[in-house]
C-alpha cells in the first residue's frame, strides 16, 4: 500500500512539474533588422495563389468595388469610406481593372495601385496576349 501511495505521489509531482506555466516577455524596442518578405506585393499575388478578396478598381475615380461583398471604397474628407452606394458626386465610367488582394481594406495599397493603374488606364477587353482572338 505504501509503494502504491509513493508511486502516486511521485507521478503527481512529475505531472505538475511538467505543467509549469512559463511566461515570455518581449521588449518594446524595434527589431534589429528590417523585416523582408520575399515575393510579390499583396495587391499583385503570385501566380497560382488564390486571393481572398476581389475588387474592381476604377482609375478615373480612385474607387474600389468589392465584388462579393458589394461594397464601394472611396476617399472623402481626408479618409477612406465604405458604403453600399456611392455619393452622387462620384461618377464611375465603364473602365475598371480587376484586382485580387489579401486584404479587406484595398486602400492600404492605394499608392502602389494608383502608380500601376493611373487615371485613364483602361482594361484590356481583348482575349489572349495579342496573338489571335484579342486582335
Amino acid at each position: 500500500m505504501q509503494k502504491r501511495m509513493l508511486l502516486i505521489i511521485l507521478l503527481s509531482t512529475v505531472f505538475f512539474i511538467g505543467c509549469h506555466r512559463g511566461e515570455v516577455v518581449f521588449s518594446g524596442g524595434e527589431p534589429c533588422c528590417p523585416s523582408y518578405e520575399p515575393g510579390p506585393p499583396p495587391w499583385a499575388p503570385a501566380h497560382g495563389y488564390r486571393a481572398k478578396y476581389y475588387y474592381y478598381y476604377y482609375p478615373s475615380a480612385g474607387v474600389y468595388y468589392d465584388v462579393y461583398r458589394r461594397l464601394y471604397f472611396y476617399y472623402e474628407d481626408g479618409r477612406w469610406r465604405v458604403s453600399a452606394t456611392l455619393p452622387t458626386w462620384i461618377r464611375l465610367d465603364v473602365h475598371y481593372v480587376s484586382l485580387e488582394m489579401d486584404t479587406d481594406k484595398p486602400y492600404k495599397f492605394h499608392s502602389e495601385v494608383k502608380k500601376r493603374y493611373p487615371p485613364g488606364h483602361k482594361k484590356n477587353r481583348g482575349r489572349g496576349k495579342g496573338r489571335g482572338w484579342g486582335r
